[in-house]
């Protein structure tokens, strides 16, 4: 796979004077850093839209940039903190152990999570270049842009619908008394507030017999202590979820009629996305401002509330105390857990991070970026959990059930618990009201970003096309989107939803993680990759560059391929609850991300098939970064990258061939 660094000792610092390796070729100058200061855009700096010579405007005139410092900020802290955070974060918590689960979160981020973070959002940033191009780096392994790209599509699909959810319990929630709050009319015999006893011993005239509970009262008997048979019952807003709100099948071989209603909210989710976007970053860099910060005021508002119920504490204490259960930590299921949340959560390998990022202005400090969007999206997710496990608390409190037996599913943890406890509370009408309008802008902000990435990358195809028809085309996006996703509000909906999430959120994003540091770091040289991100923030030290050294080089590419063999390994087929899928169903999830994986290979091969020479010429060709890769702009190119072909010329130099590298020096 070519050298482990792309010149001289892996631990080395500083510059690098040449590189030569079998797929180096002498292409690199000597390191020149600029000659020009770094300046460290602030959130609270105003003028950070100034372009480099002072006037006002943005410095990448063809692509654009942000408008400030807080819009990347904020647009990156929305992509990041999203849904998840409230229904996948607790949920996984409580599933491997409570607090317990917390250790193995933070380990993942820091050793896996946050490397490839600052990773992306350097290569983004560096080249300016959305998912697809950027792998201009390495042309070789262009497909796993269009991976990435995919597979965004895909979620894109259904977690609009997830946000379709959130809206119609938003508008159900503008009634004096909320509708899932008592079994009414929809309801069967199962559904009740309250456990309803089946059976039990009892003595009569001096027998101890066994008899249903309706014969036991009727005759004035009493039950055995330690003998009573509980049926299963549901809670009315569990029963409301799936009667009302879904109108759920038996399964996904039922599919049944749109639910109009859904229909309806998905279009409206689909619309406001669309608005949001329809001068790009420049529109959604605004809306942010509102969508990001205010759910934190919401969810603050939850926890003060949550925390004064009936059986909080139960629950906090499960979540982070005594009732923790570390010996979950002996299980690789959990690590798993927390490797895949923390790729969810921080949009890790999505394509989403380097499309943001090529937005940023060159010298931009990406690494002070790529520390606080992730410590506040953990810190979100902690502080989320203790809001859901008060909640939590309460529910088991009422119920009279263990913490841990309250839920069984993600989607029922903000579609199921949070009603049910928000219907119980006085004004519940404005407790379940800001619930879900923060579950919305939640959905929206991570939405945005990943539309984003679609967009960003169709601009990087056709840039002409997209400075002019802009609205067109984000509006036809979302458009067929829209159409896409009508399948996920059918009766069978819900399983839709389940089959895209098991098979694409997750360990697709895990393979396209492997090859993208794999690629970076062996094939390409962390070394030279280390001089790019110099160039944008600066001269660090050897003691600087020693953390990230150890993950890229060893640590991060262990974890993530010992990760990724093992949840192979351990597959098993998608379920809905109870619900089992029919062969048919995991044979089309199969078809989804083998189509999201399979341009790789493609891509690789056509790329080969291009390059000019021998077949292990035209291989080493494509190992090599593209004569086109590096700045955007020529001023921030400096001495290494003095001879590099302009970023807008034809496509022909994208494949250069070993020879004409070398002699084009």
């Amino acid at each position: 796979m070519g050298t482990w660094s792309s010149g001289g000792d892996m631990w080395a610092s500083g510059p690098v004077v040449v590189e030569q390796s079998i797929l180096t070729p002498w292409r690199c100058c000597p390191y020149e850093h600029p000659a020009r200061s770094i300046k460290d855009f602030s959130l609270s700096h105003g003028k950070d839209s100034r372009s480099s010579d002072g006037s006002d405007g943005d410095e990448n005139k063809e692509r654009g940039n942000w408008s400030s410092k807080g819009d990347y900020l904020l647009s990156m802290v929305g992509y990041a903190v999203g849904l998840g955070n409230v229904w996948r974060f607790p949920y996984l918590t409580y599933q491997n152990g409570g607090g317990a689960f917390l250790i193995p979160y933070t380990l993942m981020l820091a050793l896996a999570g946050l490397p490839l973070f600052f990773m992306e959002c350097s290569l983004g940033q560096f080249a300016s270049q959305g998912p697809i191009y950027v792998w201009r780096i390495l042309p070789l392994f262009q497909g796993v842009g269009f991976t990435m790209v995919i597979i965004s599509a895909f979620v894109a699909v259904y977690y609009n619908v997830i946000i379709a959810y959130a809206i119609y319990y938003l508008f159900a929630s503008f009634q004096k008394v909320l509708p899932w709050s008592e079994c009414f009319s929809w309801a069967d015999e199962f559904c009740s507030k309250t456990q309803i006893v089946n059976d039990c011993n009892t003595t009569l005239h001096g027998e101890i017999i066994h008899a249903n509970y309706t014969f036991v009262t009727s005759n004035n008997l009493t039950c055995i202590n330690g003998t009573i048979n509980y049926k299963p019952v549901q809670f009315p807003s569990e029963q409301y979820w799936n009667k009302v709100a879904l109108q759920r099948s038996s399964g996904l071989d039922e599919t049944g009629n749109i639910v109009w209603y859904l229909a309806l909210c998905l279009l409206l989710a689909w619309m406001i996305v669309a608005a949001a976007l329809f001068k790009g970053i420049k529109s959604s860099g605004k809306v942010v401002y509102f969508t990001a910060l205010f759910p934190y005021v919401i969810l603050l508002i939850l926890l003060v509330r949550g925390a004064t119920l009936e059986g909080a504490m139960d629950g906090i204490q499960y979540y982070i105390g005594r009732q923790s259960n570390f010996t979950k930590l002996m299980e690789a299921e959990v690590w798993k857990d927390a490797a895949t949340q923390i790729f969810y959560s921080l949009s890790v390998a999505w394509g989403g991070l380097v499309a943001l990022s090529s937005y940023n202005r060159f010298n931009n400090n990406c690494y002070s970026d790529a520390i606080t969007v992730c410590v506040v999206n953990c810190v979100t997710s902690v502080f989320a959990g203790f809001a859901v496990f008060s909640i939590l608390g309460h529910m088991a409190f009422v119920s009279h059930r263990p913490v841990s037996e309250v839920v069984n599913s993600g989607f029922n943890l903000a579609f199921v618990a949070y009603p049910e406890a928000l219907s119980k509370l006085p004004v519940s009408p404005l407790w379940s009201f800001l619930f879900f309008f923060m579950l919305l802008l939640l959905g929206l902000d991570s939405q945005f970003a990943s539309i984003e990435t679609l967009t960003t990358t169709i601009q990087d195809f056709f840039p002409r096309v997209m400075k002019k028809l802009r609205v067109p085309v984000t509006m036809g996006l979302c458009t067929v989107l829209f159409f896409l996703g009508l399948i996920c509000v059918t009766e069978a909906g819900i399983y839709w939803v389940n089959l895209i999430d098991h098979f694409c959120a997750g360990w697709g994003i895990l393979f396209s993680a492997v090859l993208e540091v794999a690629g970076v770091v062996y094939i390409y040289g962390g070394n030279r990759f280390i001089q790019d991100i110099e160039m944008m923030i600066g001269h660090r030290s050897r003691f600087f560059w020693l953390w990230w050294r150890m993950c890229w080089f060893f640590v991060t590419p262990a974890l993530l391929m010992a990760i990724l063999l093992w949840s192979l390994a351990t597959f098993s087929p998608p379920s809905y609850g109870s619900v089992q899928y029919p062969t048919w169903g995991s044979a089309v999830g199969w078809c989804m991300i083998i189509f999201c994986v399979i341009w790789i290979p493609i891509v690789a091969i056509v790329k080969i098939v291009k390059a000019e020479g021998t077949l292990f010429e035209r291989i080493a060709s494509c190992c090599q970064p593209a004569a086109n890769w590096g700045p955007y702009l020529e001023r921030h190119r400096g001495e290494r990258y003095s001879h590099m072909v302009d970023p807008k010329k034809e496509k022909e130099h994208e494949i250069p061939t070993v020879f004409g590298l070398i002699y084009a020096q």
